[in-house]
Formats: structure tokens, sequence, C-alpha cells
């Protein structure tokens, strides 16, 4: 064989190996891409469930809250249009969130006909239970 023909099948040899590496790393860089774009997707989703796990948790802390401010101040003798207002506001919050908007509208109700104090702790607990429930199931927890 001839310098040449050694020269050439070396070239030939060395352009195919690279070729093929090539293919490889190519599919390779596919699928690199492809898992992190995955990862991507799976992080920016568990975040818009987070974000919206914590707006529905402050949505149901701002009624309760709402609530016990009119409870004490009623029970004080008085109360304003302004905390009655606000408890109305936090109850149309917590129609949107879905969960626990029954439960928070007997509470509601119960508060308006000024109901006894044990009628009231029970529909405050009832509240509190069914916004447990609601924010154990949007985070997908059984319990």
């Amino acid at each position: 064989m001839t310098e040449w023909g050694v020269a050439l099948i070396a070239a030939g040899s060395a352009l195919l190996a690279s070729l093929i590496s090539g293919f490889f790393a190519r599919s390779a860089g596919r699928r690199q891409a492809s898992a992190m774009l995955e990862t991507v997707r799976i992080t920016v989703e568990q975040q818009r469930q987070e974000r919206a796990l914590a707006a529905r948790r402050a949505t149901y802390l701002r009624f309760l809250d709402a609530a016990e401010t009119v409870l004490l101040a009623r029970r004080a003798g008085g109360g304003t249009a302004e905390d009655r207002a606000a408890l109305q506001r936090a109850m149309g919050a917590v129609q949107l969130e879905g969960p626990a908007a029954s439960e928070a509208g007997a509470l509601l109700e119960a508060l308006r006909q000024q109901r006894g104090p044990d009628e009231l702790e029970r529909a405050r607990f009832a509240f509190i239970t069914a916004a447990r429930e609601g924010l154990r199931a949007a985070e997908g927890r059984p319990d």
C-alpha cells in the first residue's frame, strides 16, 4: 500500500469516527436538554402550587382574623362598620377560593345572628377544620 492509500484510510477513519462521536454527542445533548427542560417545568409548577397554597392560607387567616375581630368587638359591647366590612371582604375572598366557603358562611351567619359562644365556637372550629382539609388536599397530602 502506498503512502497515499494509508493517508486516505487514516483520514477516512478519522472522519467516520468524528461523525459517529458527533452523532452520539448530539443525541446526548438533546437528552440532557430535554431533562433540563422537564426539571425546569416541574420546578415552575411546584412554585406555582406553593404560591397558590400560600394565597389560600392567607385568605383563610384573613377571614378568621376578621371574624375574631368582630366577635371580640361584639363581646366588648361595640364593633364598627369597618370591622364588619372587612369581614365581608374576607368572606368574598374565601368564596373565591372554593373550599371551606360553606363553613365560612356558617360562621358569618352565626356572627350576624349573634349566636351563643358555644355555637360560635362550633362554627369557628368547623371552618378551621374545613380550611385545613382544603389546604391538605391542595398540598396533595391525604391526612
